[in-house]
């Protein structure tokens, strides 16, 4: 058999989900007889790379920049798992959305409420192009599961992940939604 290519990856949120999933502990030894981590914000892989099994993708769109990762990444990825709430629902990263545009919300973080206040640095380059709202992954690209949970626990992550390895589709319930 070959061996399980998989990836997760990180944009708009705490890292929670990220944490979740190193807490698998000796879990990882485990999967990683069988699966290739290639790529994951932990590792040093500066391109997402094609034909991967299966990505875990924490966190919600909210710039230019997570777009285009989630786009490449759907575009590049069998099944895609959308895990933690902010996939989800935009959640922590989406309370930017009742402050409205993103010129409001760069003025009321660097103008408004900075001390002393300062510009935006958007032109500097530092801050990636903010998108008009966050959205959710399913907003932007098809999602093949959704794993809830603000994060998801490493054993419901660790129960995915086994019956995929497996060849299973993972066991829907109130912690794992099938989008596709």
């Amino acid at each position: 058999m070959d061996r399980l290519r998989l990836a997760t990856v990180w944009l708009g949120g705490c890292s929670g989900c990220h944490m979740s999933f190193l807490d698998l502990d000796e879990y990882l030894i485990t999967l990683a007889e069988v699966a290739d981590i290639v790529y994951c914000p932990i590792i040093d892989a500066k391109e997402y790379p094609r034909d991967v099994d299966v990505a875990l993708v924490e966190g919600a769109v909210a710039n230019e920049e997570n777009r285009e990762m989630l786009l490449r990444v759907r575009e590049r990825t069998k099944f895609l798992i959308a895990f933690g709430d902010c996939a989800g629902a935009g959640n922590v990263t989406a309370m930017r959305n009742p402050l409205g545009d993103p010129e409001s919300v760069l003025a009321r973080s660097y103008v408004d409420t900075a001390e002393p206040p300062s510009s935006p640095p958007v032109a500097a380059g530092i801050v990636p192009i903010l998108l008009p709202r966050v959205l959710p992954i399913h907003r932007v690209v098809n999602v093949d599961l959704f794993l809830q949970g603000c994060p998801p626990s490493a054993p419901r992550i660790r129960n995915v992940l086994e019956q995929i390895v497996a060849g299973r589709r993972p066991p829907f319930d109130d912690m794992v939604v099938r989008f596709g």
